[in-house]
């Protein structure tokens, strides 16, 4: 019996499983969010985009403003998935659900942040930015809630402050001059539907260290 031919078949369907194998974690890779991707956060309930500037509160903590824009092409909206403080993630790898991370604005370095002030229109919890350089303190720290295992990049999550259990949200408030339209920006003590979150436009990094997607950025 001539054996070329079963080598051949089987050579043949080993390497069309390696293939599928590796295929199918690339595609569960592009499916994440990942540590270090610089993201745009969309309120699926008021569709717009978290934000900040340079333009501090006038009220309450004094500290850098975090709003709600509903243009999808701000510079001043993208934001760093970053791992806890002196815990960093690893670079590329999937965030899980329950994890913590930070949140880190791209244009001032500083981090998604709250505390016990008041914010200025609704009278729910303050969001703010803090920190410099990426650095700010345990009042930074942000667990993502999801279903699955890993948040993905198609799925609506919240996010829970781990030092006050609440949720970053958005109701609809808008300012007025000199930031005239945004929506404030808020933190509210249960979850509900003004607290759900997606990834949309952003450059998401794989394990290789490489942008998966890289849009208008």
């Amino acid at each position: 019996m001539d054996v070329t031919p079963a080598v051949r078949v089987v050579l043949r369907s080993l390497l069309f499983l390696l293939l599928w194998t590796n295929g199918d974690g690339k595609e569960s890779e592009l499916n994440y969010v990942t540590c270090g991707s610089l993201v745009k956060l969309l309120n699926t309930r008021h569709n717009v985009r978290l934000h900040s500037h340079d333009v501090k509160y006038g009220s309450g903590s004094g500290q850098q403003s975090v709003t709600g824009v509903e243009s999808a092409d701000d510079a001043n909206s993208y934001w760093q998935i970053r791992g806890k403080p002196n815990r960093p993630c690893q670079r590329g790898s999937p965030i899980k659900c329950g994890q913590a991370i930070r949140i880190t604005h791209m244009k001032t370095g500083r981090n998604l942040h709250t505390h016990h002030f008041s914010s200025p229109l609704s009278n729910n919890q303050e969001v703010s930015a803090f920190g410099e350089n990426g650095e700010g303190d345990d009042q930074d720290v942000w667990t993502v809630q999801c279903d699955e295992t890993y948040w993905g990049r198609d799925e609506a999550v919240r996010f829970k402050h781990t030092g006050t259990d609440v949720f970053l949200s958005v109701t609809g408030e808008q300012y007025g001059h000199p930031i005239r339209g945004q929506r404030e920006v808020h933190a509210m003590g249960s979850p509900n539907q003004h607290n759900w979150w997606r990834t949309m436009e952003g450059v998401f990094i794989q394990p290789s260290q490489e942008p998966l997607r890289h849009d208008e950025l």
